[in-house]
């Protein structure tokens, strides 16, 4: 170490003015004339061979007189064998050390390490502090697998700086569209392999893959399909013929996604265009509010038709109801008149009289019966037949209970005298009789 230290240090004031261990007995040499000035260079190289001589184990020799003789004592004795070959054996094992140290090398998070031995793929190291066999048996490339990649296609930078030839396709309807997209990718990591040897240029593939999808797709769609509503269908068909084409390649890349970016036409044609879209959304309001319309009258239609038919459903069953109650009524009736045929003509005689009777404002007195002095109460007499008329048709409602006699009607009828008078009912009854009698 002290011969190192000796050797490489630059405060030694006898650096190239010979022996630096008799420095500090003898003076630094001078130059002719006795004139300092910096050291010969000739000098200065043999002074440095000297001392790397006896770091490997030469003897240094004497110290050459300054300005040399030329007459003078000639070089330094060599190193003994042994010592040479310790001096190499150091060397070689320094050397040796140091090479294996060059293959040390360290792998960034979110990056991998591809080796290859003789130029072949050998290994992938993870992330970390890795070792390989130094070079030349062993290389390694380091490749960045986290780092999302971005391709525009159709512009670059912002929508105005346009790409005619990459925006402009051809759709199915022979249409032209300005499409202008953005593809991000990235390398899969266990696609490092693929991405440095299975493809010269593998960006340069993606950017061509992705314009030959794109135009895939646009070629088989209608513009309109492309314009409005298909934006985002159209954008997962390219993704998805994109990842296939790329595997079929061995890229080794994955397409994270397609973002459309702005689809229009031509601008050569564009004021045409909106004024076609104009037309087409007029006639879409029209139709919405067509359909509006109809919305709104079909169903009050059908409600109108289904309340008539219920209401028919209604008539119909009120009829058929009062039908078959008439003809209820009427077999009970006819029952009743075979079981007494007399006895029912004349309540159904006393029934008819009553009803038309209750509806005329006459009266009828007998006049052999009666006095000459007569009350008539019309008002009451009428609200009592009234009541007597509504308990008769409740009563003929239920035949069920034999023979039916009209409930006798009271009297209103009354003198001063307080001799009962006959029952007004007797009295129609008994007219009644005379007048069949006399017929």
């Amino acid at each position: 170490m002290r011969r190192m230290t000796k050797l490489f240090n630059l405060n030694d004031p006898g650096w190239g003015r010979g022996n630096s261990d008799d420095q500090s007995r003898q003076e630094p040499p001078r130059r002719p004339n006795n004139q300092d000035g910096p050291p010969d260079l000739d000098q200065v190289w043999r002074d440095f061979n000297r001392k790397l001589g006896g770091l490997f184990g030469k003897r240094g020799g004497p110290r050459r007189p300054w300005p040399p003789e030329p007459n003078g004592p000639s070089g330094p004795s060599g190193p003994t064998p042994r010592q040479t070959r310790v001096g190499l054996a150091v060397a070689g094992g320094v050397a040796v050390l140091l090479w294996l140290a060059s293959g040390f090398f360290i792998v960034q998070e979110g990056q991998v390490g591809v080796i290859t031995q003789f130029g072949a793929y050998k290994a992938t190291a993870a992330p970390g502090f890795q070792w390989r066999i130094p070079y030349p048996i062993q290389q390694h490339q380091i490749v960045d697998v986290s780092q999302l990649r971005t391709y525009e296609v159709g512009f670059r930078g912002s929508a105005r700086n346009k790409v005619p030839t990459e925006a402009l396709m051809l759709t199915s309807d022979e249409n032209i569209v300005d499409v202008q997209f953005v593809v991000q990718y990235r390398v899969q990591p266990d696609g490092a392999p693929d991405y440095l040897f299975k493809t010269r240029d593998p960006d340069e593939s993606v950017h061509q893959v992705a314009q030959s999808s794109m135009r895939e797709v646009v070629g088989r769609s209608l513009m309109d399909f492309v314009l409005y509503e298909g934006r985002t269908q159209v954008a997962a068909e390219v993704q998805q013929i994109m990842q296939e084409v790329l595997d079929v390649y061995q890229t080794g890349i994955l397409v994270s996604a397609v973002a459309i970016q702005n689809v229009q036409p031509p601008e050569q044609v564009q004021a045409a265009f909106d004024d076609a879209v104009k037309a087409g959304q007029d006639r879409e309001r029209e139709i919405n509010e067509g359909e509006a319309y109809r919305n709104q009258v079909v169903p009050r239609s059908r409600g109108e038709a289904s309340r008539m038919l219920e209401q028919a459903e209604g008539y119909r069953a009120r009829v058929i109801g009062d039908a078959q109650g008439d003809t209820a009524r009427f077999l009970s009736i006819l029952a009743q008149y075979q079981r007494a045929p007399g006895v029912q003509r004349e309540r159904m005689y006393l029934s008819t009289m009553q009803e038309m009777f209750a509806n005329s404002s006459k009266v009828f007195i007998d006049a052999d019966a009666s006095n000459s002095l007569l009350y008539l109460p019309l008002d009451r007499l009428m609200q009592q037949t009234a009541r007597d008329t509504s308990n008769t048709t409740r009563n003929m409602g239920n035949p069920v209970s034999g023979g039916v006699s009209a409930p006798p009607v009271p009297n209103p009828l009354s003198t001063g005298n307080s001799t009962p008078r006959p029952n007004l009912r007797e009295n129609v009854s008994s007219t009644i009789s005379r007048d069949r009698n006399a017929r």
